[in-house]
């Protein structure tokens, strides 16, 4: 997942106090198309014009973003796509990237059992992706325009080349990671002299490789010349997977988890993501806990939304994974005797220590750098789609002669359990590597509905901070009222657990923080929690919001 930071977001949050006070979100009256990236805002418009679905539009934006958002948009990571039908159907399909067959456990630990940079950068970063087959198999369930013309947008803007932002040439520039390999240096670097703001980028190779796809469909990108490159290449380097890999790489469609909360019905991402376990979860401790009462902002209601939090990523340690490896204990998470026994141990008045506080024991399972997009149709149809290549950049490496940027998701495995990852999650045995895994996401793209209609889809990238940004920008609507763009404006704030930290965004009162302090909480200053792109439904119209802290586009018609 997209990791939040750099000058860009600081602009972004700067904007924030500014905005809180006359957020005004983009209106249209039949479709709308939520991106973090504006050309590929556009592409999902035009598909949407042109007669195309809100699947159609996921897919086409989905390409879009893997030309224009070279940071997150991916050929080679994976994600999830929530879709909920203008007929009351319900989707969820997983294309989260799997761990090759040449994976063991302790394959990023140096001799002294100590972690190595090798789950972060290079080539044994990456994990098989899924995000082709992944887009291919919603648009072949879900979709009504022909493949090639979805790609045809994104093959344009690789081919003929695209005006580079003041964001992205600040991006590039700032990348540590991509000056490491000579082919991410050649494209996105020019060698280090860097591309200006309005410059044209053009990508020659990522154009030749999506319109192999376009021709021949996942099949090229899993078992054609790209797959065949692509393993010469890994093999070459020290990479892990294979052609066998690829093959064997298969997309899962999922129950969607579903849950209530004062009224509403959510529609979110079951595991291997935590997110939608996270949200419910936390919904679930905070409805009749009068939290609210002191109002948004307020001392009392941040204190007691963190303590939540701290709760649910302990849990999130030891009993969230790849449900396909691991018996996941959803019911017994969100049963409603075991939340009111955690929020119990919540005192109103003082902040706990994260050390006392361990994952709880629900009832065991029964047998039985990140984007996101969010799309209504004008049949009313909506996805919720995250994808993500988990560090900005993912590992680094573009692969040579494809043009496309490889994932680094093995870090969101427990590389070694108990140790922190690269967004200083602590998590257990439950995530540990194992060949066919699919590594624990925080991807949480959601869908709200009210007395049964489309109320809300949102979603975000920002690692581990997606579900806590997601969740209150939930509650800023569902519980205070606020409109969608309000919603997502208002400053945020971050508790995972460990470190013991409560992360604050710039944008609350120095009165606030001290009645925290006061409380025991030990409060930190962060650039950013999430970048949450959302949409709202109203009875005439939609409502689109994208967050101020990146650089995306609401639009519609």
């Amino acid at each position: 997942m997209l990791r939040l930071g750099g000058r860009a977001l600081a602009v972004g949050l700067s904007l924030l106090a500014a905005a809180a006070n006359a957020a005004h979100p983009v209106a249209a009256k039949r479709a709308m198309v939520v991106a973090q990236e504006p050309l590929a805002t556009d592409v999902g418009v035009e598909i949407l014009r042109s007669g195309g679905n809100a699947v159609d539009a996921a897919v086409a934006v989905g390409f879009a973003l893997a030309v224009t958002l070279p940071s997150a948009g991916n050929l080679g990571g994976g994600g999830f796509l929530l879709a909920r039908f203008a007929d009351g159907r319900a989707a969820f399909i997983d294309f989260r990237e799997r761990a090759p067959e040449k994976a063991t456990r302790d394959m990023y630990l140096d001799d002294h059992g100590r972690l190595t940079e090798d789950s972060l950068t290079g080539w044994r970063a990456a994990a098989v992706p899924g995000s082709v087959r992944g887009l291919e198999h919603a648009h072949r369930k879900f979709g009504r325009k022909p493949w090639t013309e979805l790609l045809t947008p994104a093959i344009r803007l690789a081919r003929q080349g695209f005006p580079v932002s003041y964001a992205l040439a600040d991006s590039l520039r700032t990348s540590a990671r991509l000056a490491k390999f000579s082919e991410s240096r050649r494209i996105f670097l020019k060698n280090g002299e860097y591309f200006s703001p309005g410059e044209t980028i053009v990508q020659a190779d990522l154009a030749g490789t999506l319109e192999r796809i376009a021709k021949s469909g996942s099949a090229e990108f899993y078992g054609g010349e790209t797959a065949r490159r692509l393993v010469a290449e890994m093999s070459a380097n020290g990479g892990l997977f294979t052609l066998a890999d690829l093959k064997g790489y298969k997309v899962v469609e999922r129950a969607p988890l579903t849950g209530g909360y004062r009224g509403y019905e959510l529609i979110t991402a079951p595991p291997p993501s935590s997110g939608g376990v996270g949200v419910l979860q936390m919904l679930g401790m905070l409805e009749g806990s009068g939290y609210d009462r002191e109002g948004p902002g307020s001392a009392s209601a941040i204190h007691y939304v963190a303590e939540v939090m701290r709760r649910y990523y302990a849990d999130r340690s030891e009993h969230l994974a790849d449900p396909d490896f691991h018996r996941v204990p959803v019911a017994g998470l969100l049963a409603r005797p075991y939340l009111e026994q955690r929020r119990n141990t919540i005192d109103p008045a003082r902040a706990s220590s994260s050390d006392a506080i361990r994952p709880g024991d629900p009832a065991p399972a029964e047998r039985a750098e990140t984007t996101h997009l969010s799309i209504v149709d004008a049949e009313g149809n909506a996805v919720a789609l995250t994808y993500t290549l988990n560090g900005g950049y993912g590992s680094g490496v573009t692969v040579p002669g494809l043009g496309f940027l490889l994932n680094n998701e093995m870090d969101d495995f427990s590389a070694k359990p108990g140790e922190p990852n690269m967004f200083a999650l602590v998590q257990g045995e439950a995530n540990a590597i194992q060949p066919g895994k699919r590594p624990l996401s925080s991807m949480t793209p959601t869908i709200v509905l009210r007395d049964g209609r489309l109320f809300m889809t949102l979603g975000a990238p920002g690692g581990s901070r997606i579900i806590t940004g997601v969740m209150q920008v939930l509650l800023n609507a569902l519980d205070f009222g606020m409109n969608v763009q309000d919603a997502v404006n208002r400053p945020r704030f971050h508790h995972q657990w460990k470190p013991d930290e409560l992360y604050m965004e710039e944008g609350f009162s120095p009165d606030t923080i001290a009645l925290l302090r006061g409380r025991g909480h030990k409060v930190a200053s962060t650039a950013g929690v999430a970048l949450v792109e959302a949409i709202q439904v109203k009875a005439d119209r939609l409502e689109g919001a994208t967050d101020p802290r990146g650089h995306g586009k609401a639009a519609g018609y």
